[in-house]
């Protein structure tokens, strides 16, 4: 692979650009741009009829495309590989799709004339160099945000040589495939950790050979020696923790949290006196709607357990009382049974219903000896560990990929070959 910093540059509409590349816009006819149209909502499902179904950001991964919507009537179809732009607030997040797929209204598909995956990249990566302005574009003062297809057509961009765009897409996608690799790697690790979970801790299987006896108060046999108890036996639920007015801890919002990953995002913050407070090794579990029935759990992997961080008040903390419990409390705040009791603890206005931290604690499970909760811990613990340090890799890979972004894309640092 050979780079090289550009010296010779020309200006132009859109300003410095290196003297052999061009301007183009995106209505150029080397260009597609499909506006979504979304089809009546009796005609969604979950059954996976029909065509994939994606009209805004809540169905946009990291990446790729991530929905569970199906729709039997489509309007609009974006073929597999094209690039999608929210057009209305939140303007401008990207994403690709892998299947051929319909498009709602919050959506817009670019692609190539003739849907090259390599120029379709490269266009993906510039729109990212781009962001910034394109949600400038769709800042009208307006209640909401939006974009219309002649905004699109009109946005001009630098224009390398085909040749060259194949290269810039190609580095940059070297760091996104590397990502996507280690997030689905623990998506795996984590599916194996709730496997285990729920082999142990509701079906019994390693215990079968054991004696069961019946529990009047879960109305179901549970393996001898057991105990039944309130969650409350393992888990302080949103602990009281001092934290210093004015100083700068570790912060998490809901947008930070995904459906199914137990490492989140989190970002820095001052604290001004309100929020939840945790610790590492805590699980924040999503308690409004529609988050909570969504599945928004989180493991706070990124500070020890002697350090604290807030987060918004959307959140539960649940703090395991011994530290060999911090996974079993994270893979039971995933479990359906316990969700299930926060979510038919909801009350408040449509909306905003917020689950009732009392029936989480008055929620009672079968509880095995110490020995089994300690041989548990050391087998999914080295799970969690590995999870985490991808999701640290995942941190530098991305800051990589941002540095590089902006100055391959706009011309700056020149790929010359492979």
């Amino acid at each position: 692979m050979k780079f090289r910093w550009e010296t010779e540059f020309k200006e132009t509409e859109i300003g410095e650009i290196p003297r052999d590349w061009g301007v183009k816009s995106l209505g150029d006819k080397n260009l597609k741009i499909i506006m979504g149209q979304s089809p009546p909502s009796k005609y969604y499902n979950k059954e996976r009829i029909g065509y994939p179904f994606v009209q805004g950001k809540t169905e946009f991964g990291e990446l790729y495309i991530e929905t569970n919507t199906y729709t039997t009537k489509c309007a609009k179809v974006a073929p597999a590989f094209s690039v999608l732009i929210t057009v209305r607030a939140p303007v401008g997040e990207l994403n690709i799709t892998k299947e051929e797929l319909c498009i709602g209204r919050g959506v817009a598909a670019i692609l190539s004339k003739n849907n090259d995956i390599a120029k379709n990249k490269f266009i993906y990566y510039l729109l990212k160099g781009l962001k910034s302005y394109i949600e400038a574009f769709g800042d009208r003062g307006t209640t909401y945000d939006s974009i219309t297809k002649e905004d699109l057509e009109s946005l001009q961009i630098p224009y390398p040589p085909p040749e060259e765009q194949t290269r810039i897409a190609t580095v940059l996608s070297w760091f996104d495939d590397l990502i996507e690799n280690k997030r689905r790697q623990n998506e795996i690790l984590e599916k194996t950790a709730m496997a285990i979970f729920k082999s142990w801790f509701i079906d019994f299987e390693p215990f079968q050979d054991e004696e069961f006896v019946y529990s009047e108060e879960l109305g179901m046999e549970i393996p001898e020696g057991w105990d039944v108890d309130f969650t409350t036996r393992f888990i302080d639920y949103n602990p009281t923790l001092k934290l210093e007015k004015g100083k700068i801890y570790p912060f998490v919002e809901m947008k930070d949290v995904n459906t199914n990953s137990l490492v989140c995002e989190f970002g820095f913050k001052e604290f001004s006196g309100s929020g939840i407070r945790y610790c590492g090794g805590d699980t924040l579990m999503a308690r409004i709607t529609p988050s909570l029935e969504h599945g928004k759990t989180a493991y706070v992997w990124f500070i020890s357990e002697n350090e604290k961080g807030f987060g918004t008040t959307e959140f539960f903390v649940l703090h395991p009382r011994k530290p060999w419990l911090r996974e079993f409390v994270y893979l039971l705040a995933k479990n359906d049974e316990f969700r299930e009791v926060a979510i038919n603890s909801m009350s408040g206005t449509s909306g905003r219903q917020r689950a009732d931290v009392n029936a989480l604690k008055n929620y009672l499970i079968p509880i095995p000896p110490e020995p089994i909760l300690q041989h548990f811990h050391s087998l999914v613990e080295p799970l969690f560990q590995k999870i985490i340090n991808n999701q640290k890799q995942i941190l530098t890979l991305k800051k990589i990929r941002d540095t590089l972004l902006p100055q391959l894309v706009f011309g700056r640092l020149r790929v010359e070959e492979l």
